[in-house]
């Protein structure tokens, strides 16, 4: 399953740089080069263009070009999808090395959490507050790796994609104890009837992750004990690839229901805010989060009218011991309070309505 990413970062690059050509007439004169360095305050500087993506010239629209290829909903005074593409392993690089070491004669936790729709800020908050409460409040400061897509991070954070997924399962592997410690993998986006989970960061040609794609990326390395939460509409279809010995499964519905709270207007998810704000600040055991974070959905849906969601789980053979050693080794901090992440207007979206 591990891809050729140096070979895919290359082609990636070459498709950025081919815009120019089916879609960017004028994008060569008004883009600077895509120098980038860290700056003190921890983001990847750019060279400005003299001119924003928006404000150049649109071409005329051609109905053999793929939509992927407009750059019409891309963020003002951004870096060019060029430059965010090469500044990828600079990002990475600075993240992973934040990781701190395990501490030895305990269980640890780490967790790589992935925000994977760039179109609404909904799962750039989620992703931005269980960051915090996972290094506040449960113990794993220091061993959580954060991939969004979104207008605001694009020079922050590294991008949600499939090769940086990897990427960073390679780091918390290195600082893992294999045999003992847990990963933690929390996927948030809109997911289809077919168990496909959206990865998009519009204009760039991201790779979208289904269900039988995520076990084969989770077992280039060998985690023994690993918890995945699935955030997304038909997420439950990721259940039966993933769930095993050792092995936690949630999922925010089952596989044929929809799940809600992702609107335009919304801050969180009902599955995120059920699980992360409501009841993962109230205890430290992800099996009793998830029983709360169920009965108060079907509470919110049953008000609403709405058809149920439906949140699954899977619990494999000795997970469930060796997260209760996990809890025994720390004391939880006190509750976090959830504040949307700082935003900047979205890229327009990929989908309509409520569910996921």
């Amino acid at each position: 399953m591990r891809r050729f990413r140096p070979v895919v970062l290359t082609i990636l690059a070459f498709v950025a740089g081919g815009f120019a050509t089916v879609g960017w007439q004028d994008w060569q004169t008004h883009r600077a080069p895509a120098a980038h360095a860290a700056t003190p305050d921890g983001k990847v500087s750019f060279a400005a263009p003299s001119a924003s993506l928006a404000d150049a010239p649109a071409s005329p629209a051609d109905p053999g070009q793929p939509d992927l290829l407009s750059d019409a909903d891309w963020p003002r005074d951004a870096p060019t999808p060029e430059q965010v593409i090469y500044a990828q392993p600079d990002l990475l690089n600075r993240e992973t090395a934040r990781l701190r070491s395990r501490t030895p004669g305990k269980v640890n936790l780490y967790a790589v959490v992935f925000a994977g729709d760039g179109s609404q800020n909904v799962f750039r908050n989620e992703a931005e507050y269980f960051d915090k409460l996972l290094s506040q409040r449960l113990g794993a400061s220091g061993h959580v790796l954060v991939l969004e897509n979104n207008p605001a991070s694009l020079s922050t954070r590294p991008l949600a994609s499939w090769s940086n997924l990897e990427d960073a399962l390679d780091a918390v592997a290195s600082k893992m104890d294999p045999k003992q410690d847990i990963l933690l993998v929390y996927l948030t986006t809109h997911g289809s009837e077919d168990h496909t989970l959206l990865v998009d960061m519009d204009p760039l040609p991201l790779d979208q992750i289904g269900s039988g794609d995520l076990p084969g990326i989770l077992a280039e390395h060998p985690f023994k004990y690993k918890i995945v939460i699935v955030n997304a509409c038909y997420s439950g279809g990721f259940i039966p690839p993933l769930q095993g010995p050792g092995s936690m499964i949630i999922t925010a519905a089952r596989s044929d229901r929809s799940s809600f709270g992702c609107g335009e207007q919304s801050e969180l998810t009902w599955f995120g805010h059920a699980l992360l704000v409501d009841a993962l600040n109230k205890t430290d055991d992800f099996r009793q989060a998830f029983a709360m974070a169920k009965q108060q959905i079907a509470a919110w849906e049953k008000r609403d009218r709405y058809v149920a969601s439906d949140p699954q789980i899977s619990v494999g053979d000795g997970i469930a011991g060796q997260l209760a050693k996990w809890r025994s080794g720390f004391t939880p901090g006190p509750a976090v309070p959830f504040a949307p992440a700082p935003t900047t207007p979205p890229v327009a979206a990929t989908s309509t309505g409520s569910t996921r």
